[in-house]
């Protein structure tokens, strides 16, 4: 969809996001690579969450890839690093992959190739030889690591050593009585903490959205149409036709001798003139000579069956069969059948009436996609062409014109459709949406979903008059408080149990380490960690901030138990394979400094810290 594309001509070059060795990375260059991903990911996971990809944490780990793939790139040319024609050939000989490209007599299908990967065969060389030479880059580094059974034994033992711990805890909900504040107080903090309690930035506004169930409603199908995909498609709206066979089988499994195959035949040649003869003897003959345990006593009856059923040969033969027939001999890879068909139920249709509204349904579906690229067109046009106004896009497709009050610049919890799209939260805090008024460009927001909004009222971000959050205000006040009386009181017992530890209140031991955390605070864990085990028990003080203090008592050490034989060496190797990819990183590091790789936009906040790493 290329409508609207002059629309942004003014600034053709676009913002710089990034910067590797002089050359720059363009904000419309990282918004193709990153479609380019999410496209790949939803191949690979069509019902992946499109938040997901569509998140400043996804967006952005793309720009990472993109500048690490030119750092390397940078690199292997400084390094002259190339790839041999002859390496290239043997890659391309032992790929499976291209070996599905190749016709019957050896030649390479381009066309093929084109449509199915989307590149020419030029352009997938051409990224081999590149992937080749970036992965040299750091092939001396990884191809040497190594480490020793020191190395890994100092590593290893702060992660899996113990320490048996006592802990008394000092929490602020234990201080909380203790605590008053003033009206004073809440006014004063309130001031010097006005930032704290901001609300964000929001807008109210009006937003179309086009998907494939809306594409379907535009759909005109003619009661000839439901009529014509009935009739071809009867089956799927009935039962469909049962026939009641017996057979008897006479043994010849695919591996015998041909020798026996025809003595086989033969036996069943006597078998079928002796029933053609009688047809009214055929159960009998069935029950004395049949060689399929699970029909023979029932005199060959093998009950109804639907087409699917049966192998193939016996099953062409059965249908072709008129009701009280014998077949001839069939040959299939369990031997030879005789087959008397005894008994024939006919597809029952379900009335078109009854089924009317799914053919009707199914036929809307598969006209949907063809229906969804002609109105992603016409969306995309009539956006652009009445900038001020969202009314033309929903006459000409029929869509209501939904409204949305307080939407924040970000996707609030909770939030689905165009509301839970990063992207287009984007777009409406542009200058043109925002200061303008306009809508934004159609954009995407899940496969086969466009929207396109406007503004109606910006509201800046503002501090919260005190009379809104006084409540906010004092239950923060007293918090931090009552966890300052804890510290106090912390820190207090500490001093005195250090003195003299006779009647120390502490909680019951309990062993943790880096990887048994037992559900204690990070802070405490390494704190018991970090003491000095010389000189145990020792009793340490730790700051839990918000979570009040602790006194942690470590009365002893546990060494882990070193691993023996193929253990020792399995551990060693992984420890070497970590080592490895830490040096890597030490050295991609290295190179992104020798050729001063810079990203410009901000890393967003850890979703889980809910700071910037």
């Amino acid at each position: 969809m290329l409508f609207g594309v002059d629309r942004y001509q003014g600034d053709t070059k676009g913002e710089k996001v990034a910067t590797v060795d002089g050359h720059d990375i363009t904000r419309p260059e990282w918004d193709l690579q990153h479609r380019n991903e999410v496209g790949r990911i939803r191949e690979q996971a069509p019902n992946i969450d499109p938040a997901l990809l569509d998140s400043d944490a996804a967006r952005y780990s793309t720009l990472e890839r993109m500048v690490r793939d030119r750092v390397l790139a940078a690199a292997a040319a400084k390094a002259n690093i190339t790839v041999s024609e002859e390496r290239l050939a043997r890659l391309f000989a032992e790929d499976s992959g291209l070996a599905s490209f190749r016709t019957a007599d050896g030649k390479f299908d381009r066309e093929r190739f084109v449509m199915v990967t989307g590149r020419t065969p030029e352009q997938y060389e051409a990224s081999v030889r590149a992937d080749l030479s970036t992965q040299q880059v750091l092939l001396g580094i990884s191809g040497t690591a190594f480490a020793t059974r020191a190395q890994a034994d100092l590593a290893l033992n702060a992660f899996f050593d113990r320490r048996e711990i006592q802990v008394a805890r000092f929490g602020p909900a234990d201080f909380s009585s203790k605590v008053s504040v003033s009206d004073t107080d809440v006014e004063a903090y309130y001031k010097e903490h006005a930032s704290q309690f901001q609300a964000p930035e929001q807008v109210n506004i009006q937003y179309l959205v086009l998907d494939l169930e809306a594409a379907k409603k535009n759909i005109v199908v003619s009661e000839a149409d439901l009529q014509s995909y009935y009739q071809q498609n009867g089956a799927r709206f009935g039962s469909k036709e049962e026939r009641r066979a017996s057979h008897i089988l006479i043994n010849a499994p695919t591996g015998a001798s041909a020798a026996d195959r025809e003595k086989a035949r033969a036996k069943a040649e006597q078998l079928l003139a002796q029933v053609k003869k009688d047809p009214a003897s055929f159960a009998d003959v069935a029950r004395k000579n049949s060689q399929d345990p699970g029909s023979a006593e029932k005199g060959g009856d093998l009950d109804f069956v639907t087409r699917g059923a049966m192998t193939k040969p016996f099953e062409d033969a059965l249908f072709a069969l008129k009701k009280g027939e014998i077949s001839g001999v069939v040959e299939t890879e369990f031997g030879y059948h005789i087959i008397e068909l005894t008994d024939i139920k006919p597809t029952v249709m379900q009335p078109f009436a009854q089924v009317r509204s799914a053919i009707e349904n199914e036929v809307r579906s598969q006209q949907a996609t063809q229906e969804f690229a002609k109105a992603a067109e016409v969306f995309t046009d009539a956006v652009y062409q009445q900038p001020d106004t969202l009314q033309g896009a929903a006459d000409k497709l029929k869509l209501p014109i939904q409204t949305a009050n307080n939407v924040p610049r970000v996707p609030a919890p909770g939030a689905t459709g165009a509301l839970a799209s990063r992207n287009f939260l984007a777009a409406l805090y542009a200058p043109e949406a925002l200061e303008r008024k306009q809508n934004t460009e159609a954009m995407e927001i899940g496969p086969n979903q466009l929207a396109s909004g406007r503004v109606t009222q910006y509201s800046p971000a503002r501090t919260l008059p005190l009379a809104e959050v006084k409540d906010r205000v004092r239950a923060q006040l007293m918090s931090e408080k009552a966890a300052a009386l804890a510290k106090t009181e912390g820190q207090a017992k500490l001093a005195a149990w250090q003195a003299n530890a006779t009647g120390a209140a502490l909680a019951s031991s309990v062993a943790v380490s880096r990887l048994e955390t037992q559900s204690l605070p990070q802070p405490l864990i390494e704190a018991a960690l970090r003491a000095d085990s010389t000189k145990l028990p020792v009793l340490v003080g730790v700051d839990l901030g918000s979570q009040g203090y602790a006194v942690v008592r470590v009365n002893k050490l546990s060494p882990r138990a070193a691993p023996a034989g193929p253990a020792a060496q399995q551990e060693l190797e992984q420890f070497t394979q970590a080592m490895s990819s830490a040096e890597n990183a030490a050295y991609y590091n290295l190179l992104k400094e020798r050729f001063k790789a810079h990203i410009a936009v901000p890393k967003p906040a850890d979703p889980i810290l809910g700071a910037t790493r």
